[in-house]
């Protein structure tokens, strides 16, 4: 108090990278937080992972970019302060922090655990919050965040390797839990052995599943057999293979975010398969008809998962020593690495030391 008056909430002064148009280079970028509320967690930010969402959004290749943008929704690190009303946290704490901070908390979704699909769910960055001001993610040395939408990262997860989770992660888990694609036995088509994909076979075979990558890449084939335990591998451009393998799946998970065609997928499905799109192309997909006709097949969709379902693919992925393939790089390479990104050239996950390479 001073005086008779409370003290002032004072901005929290925050430090990063951000792109300034759709060039996509990040330079350095001084910037405020809000001042820790009653809800509020606010953390050192230790890593930060690199999705392809980061590299479409800084070039604003799906035309929602607003600049100076700070990516980054792979983010984990240590409680420094926390709200007079959190109840979850204390200070010392490994947290996380995914795709989003932010929804209406009172719609049908909220009330059901799928923040994720709330009509005013917020983006972790370049996103719009409840009181006016632009969302700015984790390529940054401080976090603040409403406790709600942070998660506890277990001990048994290394942070660096955990990072990717909350956004692979759960990009793969919750399609795997929502379209029953979890139980043993179930044979499996992952599509794209990336980011994504290697997070999903790891999980797939965790289920109980029988995992089939699918890759136009025959080099990948050993690495996906040898080093994430698939059962299988497919060359999607191998004709004879695919055509050997018609009708074996009981669903495929697709990562892939490039333009690809789909027919020879729903050709995979066994009748009332499962093709879920988790990848998210800059350019309408073709969708045939015929075949989802004649198998009673469906094409779904999934985007991440709400806050309850992230918490649980955390735990899981303790319980079952469950992490990304990552290169940790320093913030002063983040600039190459996506140039490296937009090749293909990770594996498979680029993780931003933060606490050590970027300061102000």
């Amino acid at each position: 108090m001073v005086g008779n008056q409370p003290e002032k909430e004072h901005p929290v002064p925050a430090f990063g990278l951000a792109a300034r148009d759709q060039s996509g280079v990040l330079s350095p970028f001084n910037f405020s937080r809000r001042a820790t509320g009653e809800k509020d967690v606010k953390f050192k930010v230790i890593y930060c992972g690199i999705c392809h969402s980061d590299l479409h959004m800084i070039k604003n290749e799906w035309g929602t970019s607003t600049y100076p943008l700070v990516p980054g929704h792979e983010i984990v690190g240590e409680v420094t302060e926390v709200g007079s009303q959190v109840e979850k946290f204390k200070v010392g704490d490994r947290v996380g922090v995914g795709c989003i901070v932010g929804s209406c908390r009172s719609c049908d979704n909220c009330s059901n655990s799928i923040e994720n699909y709330c009509p005013k769910m917020i983006l972790t960055y370049a996103g719009t919050y409840h009181d006016g001001t632009v969302t700015y993610g984790g390529y940054s040395d401080v976090m603040v965040c409403d406790e709600h939408f942070v998660v506890r990262v277990p001990d048994a997860l290394p942070l660096d390797a955990a990072a990717p989770l909350l956004c692979a992660g759960i990009t793969l888990y919750s399609p795997l839990r929502y379209y029953g694609l979890d139980k043993p036995g179930i044979h499996l088509g992952i599509v794209g052995l990336g980011g994504l994909g290697h997070v999903g076979v790891k999980f797939a075979k965790a289920m109980g599943a029988k995992v089939t990558v699918i890759s136009t890449s025959p080099a990948k084939k050993q690495e996906a057999i040898e080093r994430h335990g698939a059962d299988s591998f497919l060359v999607s451009r191998d004709q004879e293979q695919m055509k050997a393998a018609m009708g074996t799946l009981d669903g495929i998970i697709d990562t892939v975010s490039a333009v690809h065609p789909i027919m020879p997928l729903i050709g995979l499905l066994k009748t009332h398969g499962k093709l879920v799109l988790v990848g998210a192309p800059e350019k309408p997909l073709e969708l045939p008809v015929f075949p989802l006709l004649m198998g009673r097949k469906i094409v779904g969709g999934s985007c991440i998962g709400g806050m309850k379902e992230t918490q649980e693919m955390l735990d899981f992925a303790a319980k079952h020593n469950i992490t990304a393939d990552i290169e940790v790089i320093p913030a002063d390479y983040v600039n190459t690495a996506m140039q490296r990104l937009e090749k293909g050239d990770v594996k498979y996950r680029f993780v931003i030391d933060v606490a050590k390479t970027m300061q102000a």
